[in-house]
């Protein structure tokens, strides 16, 4: 698909991008067995710069798949279980007045760190919700009237479970549009859960993982990812399936341009995954549906009847013709 007048980065640089994403999932296979294309996935958020929303009953591996990331990263890790009764500052940080010096200091929270973990998000209440809003979008914390940068990279892990919502928030549109990517992991295949017990059966093998590539890989896998050349038939392709969600007829809000643009980052960290420096349909078609399913807004009727978010991206893709190449 690329154009003539594209000139490609050097092979070297894509097959040690390849060699270094292979790597890190490899070491997170380890102890989350059966599920491939998620940890695919959560390395291809971390590396678009994106975050991820983890929706799935419990006792899947949610919290699981989230800790075996940030073992397999020489990097800051942090977690927060969100409950009804935690307040803001439990998550950001708060300014605490030292006597001695007579000045105040702030302390940081668990937020800041590379990789955050924050379980059962749907259980706080909206004003902690909301306090991640500053922090996922601008990357920086306000407090007391000073902003604090967070540390590069910095990626959300939210896990939420979609079946029990007796005391829980449902989380706000404008914080969906906030996640990247929405997965969810379901139940292993028989293989796949016999070999859990095989490897969990002397303790918590998430603890053993030891990292397996630096803090300044990653940096450095993250700038490769903007360099991945999307050609303009691409392009076209990706406004146009947003064109798409506009004027579907189940659809009561449209795809905006942020998630065109969240798609784009998505599109181009899958190819450099896969050891190309150009994006292809392909790599659009794999990674709209985690992309877009939960940034749509479904009508009534559409959802009485049973259609479901996923369904209607896939009939929305289904309805912008494919680019061909020249």
């Amino acid at each position: 698909m690329p154009p003539d007048s594209y000139v490609p980065t050097s092979p070297q640089a894509t097959r040690r991008f390849a060699d270094l994403f292979e790597a890190l999932t490899s070491n997170m296979a380890r102890v989350i067995r059966g599920k491939r294309e998620a940890i695919d996935l959560a390395t291809i958020c971390l590396l678009a710069e994106g975050h991820l929303l983890i929706e799935d009953v419990p006792g899947v591996g949610k919290t699981s798949l989230a800790k075996a990331l940030a073992a397999s990263i020489d990097c800051s890790w942090g977690r927060v279980q969100f409950t009804p009764d935690l307040l803001p500052t439990d998550l950001v940080g708060v300014s605490v007045w030292l006597k001695a010096k007579e000045v105040f200091e702030f302390q940081p929270g668990p937020i800041f760190a590379n990789i955050v973990l924050a379980d059962e998000i749907n259980r706080a209440s909206p004003k902690v919700q909301s306090a991640l809003l500053e922090a996922m979008e601008e990357r920086q914390v306000t407090v007391d009237g000073t902003t604090y940068p967070l540390p590069a990279p910095f990626m959300v892990i939210a896990t939420q479970n979609p079946v029990e919502q007796e005391g829980t928030y449902r989380l706000p549109e404008s914080q969906l549009d906030r996640f990247l990517l929405r997965i969810s992991l379901g139940y292993p295949g028989r293989e796949a859960e016999v070999a859990i017990l095989d490897t969990h059966g002397a303790g918590n093998r998430v603890a053993d993982l030891r990292p397996v590539v630096t803090l300044h890989d990653v940096l450095g896998m993250i700038e490769a990812v903007k360099t991945v050349h999307l050609a303009a038939p691409l392009k076209h392709y990706l406004v146009a399936i947003a064109e798409s969600s506009r004027q579907h007829p189940s659809i009561s809000l449209g795809l905006s341009p942020r998630a065109t643009l969240q798609l784009a980052r998505a599109v181009r960290a899958r190819a450099a995954a896969a050891g190309r420096d150009y994006a292809t349909p392909d790599d659009v078609k794999a990674m709209a549906p985690h992309v877009l399913a939960h940034r749509l807004m479904l009508r009534h009727e559409a959802s009485t009847t049973g259609s479901t978010r996923e369904r209607v991206v896939a009939e929305v893709i289904a309805a912008v013709p494919v680019p061909t190449a020249r």
